[in-house]
């Protein structure tokens, strides 16, 4: 596994379905997503390889509740003392309390979603804190929880305003270029809160699936606005 640089600050873990994202810190690190279960010991081994010390991970933020994005949360956290934060309507979901959400499937969807099921399950895992709307998470001089749902109950976004990144979670996909996500739970909902996202003009753009944008970003999320169908 490669530690793929954005910007000196921000980094991709890209897996075959699905990535995370690394931001830095001064004196601390934090994971949005934590890939499939039993990957530990490659992120581990891809922080070393480029010099990073993983013993400095403080916090791991989960988009929302799916296999490929909680998969090595705990082992993380539990082998590096990092904090595990999740919106409150999927906190027990992550934590095996309650099932994954099923999403309404187009006729499209079906055989991507299926492949998506290859993915190891992700084992029930603690959520340390849980999150609500607008609540600022302690990194990124001033990242804040957006609660975006639609594509689960508690999906959410991380926003870092003062650097222009976005992280959309599954709500905006860029595959091949930026675009309405798909295995949604609630399409309506999704695609509100995706138009919410893109008000924010972000400047660098990083989903759940695709390449990160850096490019002509608030535009190309917009113009994925104005096409997403209506659901």
């Amino acid at each position: 596994m490669d530690l793929v640089e954005i910007t000196p600050r921000l980094h991709l873990l890209r897996f075959s379905i699905g990535q995370a994202y690394l931001w830095r810190d001064d004196t601390e690190l934090t994971l949005i997503d934590a890939g499939w279960a039993g990957s530990a010991d490659e992120i581990e081994t891809a922080l070393r390889g480029a010099d990073l010390d993983p013993s400095l991970l403080r916090r791991i933020v989960l988009t929302h509740c799916h296999r490929d994005h909680v998969g090595a949360a705990q082992e993380l956290a539990d082998r590096f003392g990092a904090e595990i934060l999740a919106h409150a309507l999927d906190a027990p979901v992550i934590r095996g309390e309650l099932p994954v959400p099923q999403p309404v499937l187009l006729d499209r969807e079906i055989p991507l979603y299926a492949h998506g099921l290859t993915v190891p399950e992700a084992p029930p895992t603690r959520v340390d804190r849980e999150l609500a709307d607008g609540e600022e998470l302690g990194f990124g001089d001033g990242a804040v929880a957006l609660h975006t749902p639609g594509h689960t109950p508690g999906s959410l976004a991380v926003h870092l305003p003062r650097h222009g990144v976005l992280f959309t979670g599954d709500t905006v996909a860029s595959v091949p270029d930026v675009m309405f996500g798909v295995f949604h739970v609630d399409r309506a909902q999704a695609l509100a809160s995706m138009r919410r996202l893109a008000a924010l003009r972000p400047s660098v753009l990083c989903c759940g699936h695709g390449e990160p944008v850096t490019q002509d970003t608030a535009e190309r999320l917009e113009k994925a606005v104005a096409a997403a169908p209506e659901a």
